[in-house]
């Protein structure tokens, strides 16, 4: 629900009381019976109102600082700090000394972008949410209500976060995009651009840098930088979180296909995303199970990843006898380019063993094939 101006005010005004009477309330299904009277007896008609914001901001946890005022939809769509952080270092590495976030929301960007050294504007037409980003950022930031479409500023870097979704599914034509890319091109002719965009969006008709970025394992965004932007590069892939890493169109993409090594290995969704599993595979010697698959595999497994110890080969038909054979009972199911669902397929199965294991389907050369494995290891607890 989008908060009005008395609201906002409201809850502005009084989070501490906020956070002292619902720091113990689980806010669920279950409890919201009981947890409303709590609330309806403490903030009366403003009940529903505190009841948005905890829900909003216990589900963007990371995102940004916890006493923010937010709401569902602007805490679904805001960008994770360490995000948000990037992509400012990026900006000021480009020499960018003033960004013009023009779909500002509650005001997510402005921190990695001050913290930077950069000046920050934001714009959004939303005044309910500029309303939360001045509660948010303070008197002294710079806001404006304007449309992402109508130029309100002279230099600077564009951000721009488009609406990706429309009814409830996820847009991946970029002139869908709410403002359009094409529109928000056109608006900004001499301008560079950083448009944050939904991972599985059709980027291959840009021209500048596609920055697919990812947290601990999960991708977050793709955000394409216009060519002044994109350090030479055309692709990246940027793993943020407990192990970092960063492969471009620049490394090397020359690897073999080959049998199987020790162990099987599926990339970070955002190197994946990013058509950079070769390069990445490079990196850390390794290669191809198949030219067109996305698995690859090894004899070690690379800092901050995980894989599944390789067993054997069979045909699909063979694969329940053999998973029999094995003892094998609990099993991680991975596919790629076979249309076989795995909760289905763990039910044909009908295991009844005690062994947990690990089994990769996947399309090689012209049939598919299962890959029998142990159950899938770690890099870290391999090394510690």
């Amino acid at each position: 629900m989008a908060f009005n101006k008395a609201e906002i005010g409201y809850l502005a005004t009084h989070r501490s009381l906020i956070d002292e009477h619902t720091t113990g309330l689980e806010l669920s299904k279950k409890s919201m019976l009981h947890d409303q009277k709590i609330l309806r007896d403490t903030f009366g008609d403003f009940a529903r109102s505190v009841t948005e914001l905890v829900v909003a901001r216990r589900s963007a946890t990371g995102k940004f600082p916890s006493h923010w005022l937010t709401d569902s939809d602007a805490a679904q769509q805001a960008t994770p700090n360490e995000v948000s952080s990037y992509r400012a270092s990026l900006l000021a590495d480009a020499g960018a000394t003033m960004v013009h976030d023009v779909t500002c929301s509650i005001g997510t960007e402005a921190p990695a972008v001050l913290e930077e050294g950069m000046r920050w504007l934001g714009s959004d037409l939303d005044e309910s949410r500029l309303a939360m980003a001045r509660a948010n950022l303070g008197p002294r930031a710079w806001l404006a209500r304007a449309d992402a479409l109508a130029p309100t500023s002279r230099e600077g870097v564009i951000v721009a976060d488009p609406a990706r979704r429309v009814g409830g599914r996820r847009i991946t034509d970029p002139a869908q995009l709410m403002p359009p890319l094409p529109d928000l091109l056109e608006a900004y002719p001499q301008r560079e651009l950083a448009v944050k965009c939904a991972p599985g969006i059709d980027y291959s008709d840009w021209d500048g840098l596609v920055s697919v970025v990812s947290v601990d394992g999960a991708v977050k965004e793709a955000c394409l930088y216009t060519s002044g932007l994109g350090r030479g590069h055309r692709r990246e892939a940027v793993l943020l979180g407990k192990h970092r890493e960063t492969v471009t169109d620049a490394d090397e993409q020359e690897v073999p296909v080959h049998r199987p090594g020790r162990y099987i290995i599926e990339p970070d969704g955002a190197i994946v995303r990013a058509g950079l599993v070769r390069g990445w595979a490079a990196k850390h010697q390794l290669w191809m199970l198949d030219a067109h698959i996305a698995y690859v595999t090894g004899d070690a497994l690379p800092p901050g990843t995980s894989g599944f110890p390789f067993i054997e080969m069979v045909p699909m038909k063979k694969l329940k006898q053999a998973l029999h054979a094995h003892g094998a009972g609990a099993i991680e199911i991975l596919v790629r380019g076979v249309d076989v669902d795995p909760d289905q397929l763990r039910k044909k199965l009908k295991l009844k063993g005690n062994r947990s294991m690990g089994v990769v389907i996947a399309r090689i050369g012209d049939g598919a094939v299962a890959y029998v494995c142990e159950a899938r290891e770690h890099s870290d607890q391999l090394s510690a």
